[in-house]
């Protein structure tokens, strides 16, 4: 039986805000995806990213159907995930929301399939979009990993949990 302390949707559609509240309880990592060549580059802050398969190298991450990213990753077919340090807080907020940063303002280099890579995240994957699904008011894109970067030595990396970031320590 649920403590007192505990909100029941007991009936009827489940409440957005409660959904989101209750899922906010799971810890997840966060992410720049970026995608777009040249002027047309873009990114935007994605914590909603899961490893699919290692054989073939999948994965996936959602954007609201709405999101100035989506054409973006739709037309140039490929993207990047960045994967942030606890201290790139600011670059996450930077890429969060509406007015988002401009990838051309951060140092960034070419992927192998031609899509920026932020040059001080904690660990990348360049990803050749290979299926979408429209799910809801999000769209699912998995990617082929095609490339990748791992770091030599160890960084705390930044996580969001309860509608807040910091690092793994600070959410514990």
């Amino acid at each position: 039986m649920p403590s007192d302390s505990q909100e029941l949707n007991q009936a009827g559609p489940v409440d957005a805000k409660l959904l989101r509240r209750a899922c906010g309880h799971f810890v997840t990592g966060v992410t720049v995806i970026t995608s777009g060549r040249g002027e047309q580059a873009a990114g935007t802050t994605v914590n909603s990213f899961t490893s699919v398969s290692l054989d073939p190298p999948l994965v996936l991450f959602c954007l609201h159907s709405e999101s100035r990213l989506r054409a973006v990753v739709e037309d140039s077919r490929a993207y990047a995930v960045n994967f942030l340090a606890a201290q790139q807080e600011p670059l996450a907020w930077a890429f969060a929301g509406r007015a988002t940063a401009a990838v051309q303002d951060v140092a960034h280099r070419p992927s192998v399939t031609g899509v920026p890579v932020l040059n001080d995240a904690l660990a990348f994957l360049s990803c050749r979009l290979v299926d979408t699904s429209e799910v809801g008011d999000h769209t699912v894109f998995v990617g082929e990993v095609v490339d990748l970067g791992v770091p030599e030595q160890s960084q705390q990396p930044l996580v969001f949990f309860r509608g807040e970031m910091g690092s793994l320590q600070a959410a514990v």
